[in-house]
């Protein structure tokens, strides 16, 4: 029979506080002072890293599901693109082609005059649309009454840029493209949103702002992310621009969460 372990020394620190690196763990996702097992690392870190890569490499290769997304729109009208990359695997290895709609898509496009367009792209995180976007999208549609919102836009084998075309397309004053961002070892299913005023091919991407970082795993909340996206659709339609000039100043007040029955003012003319 084993005998019971010795006894701290006075005044010895406790269990918990012997590891110094206990506190900044507490505060970040990251893997710091992770242990050791001789010259490797443990065992349940290599697990855990080996799990991490595999949920970002299935982020990376997963397929929109697309009907699932109509389903969650809120019934709002939609309609699926595709961009000119023709699989997964040219997608990643040519980006400019998921910059570009596939020609047999843009008569799908019909032009409305619309003063926001939401695109929903897998990205490089189909996972993070899937989870997150349609959230975003019914939050803003609930801050957005007495604006003309266009069908939203499902598209496949998409990055940010394809945004702009479909946006021109649809003749819309701004276009938001809620996409999937590149998955780390902490996160695999980061949405990111890119907002652009006056969509047109051949935009740059100084001329759009970004919201990202939203999932649940202690990101921002889609709720608060659509209070942040709204709130910069409307200084971006009164200032006709977005981009570098254009601040994301908005004060507490203005992103308290606005009931489905709130409504923004009508955005000015062009």
């Amino acid at each position: 029979m084993s005998a019971d372990p010795a006894p701290a020394p006075a005044g010895a620190p406790a269990e918990g506080a012997r590891d110094p690196w206990a506190k900044l763990r507490a505060a970040t996702p990251a893997r710091i002072g992770l242990g050791a097992a001789g010259d490797a690392l443990a065992l349940r870190d290599v697990l855990d890293l080996q799990l991490a890569h595999a949920l970002a490499r299935d982020a990376v290769h997963a397929s929109l599901d697309e009907a699932a997304l109509d389903a969650a729109l809120a019934a709002h009208p939609s309609v699926r693109v595709r961009s000119a990359a023709p699989d997964r695997g040219a997608y990643l290895r040519r980006p400019d082609l998921g910059r570009r709609l596939d020609p047999a898509c843009r008569d799908l496009l019909a032009p409305g005059g619309f003063d926001v367009a939401f695109v929903l792209a897998d990205g490089l995180s189909a996972t993070a649309v899937q989870r997150h976007a349609p959230a975003v999208f019914r939050a803003c549609l609930a801050r957005l009454g007495g604006w003309s919102v266009a069908p939203a836009v499902v598209a496949a084998q998409g990055r940010v840029a394809l945004g702009d075309e479909i946006g021109e397309r649809l003749g819309a004053r701004l276009v938001a493209v809620l996409i999937g961002e590149r998955p780390g070892l902490s996160v695999p299913d980061s949405l990111g949103v890119y907002l652009t005023y006056g969509p047109r091919v051949g935009r740059r991407d100084s001329e759009r702002n970004c919201i990202s970082n939203i999932h649940a795993a202690g990101g921002l909340r889609p709720e608060a992310a659509a209070a942040k996206l709204v709130w910069l659709m409307r200084e971006a339609l009164s200032r006709r621009l977005t981009g570098t000039g254009l601040k994301d100043d908005a004060g507490p007040a203005a992103l308290a969460e606005a009931p489905a029955a709130a409504a923004l003012p009508p955005p000015p003319g062009p």
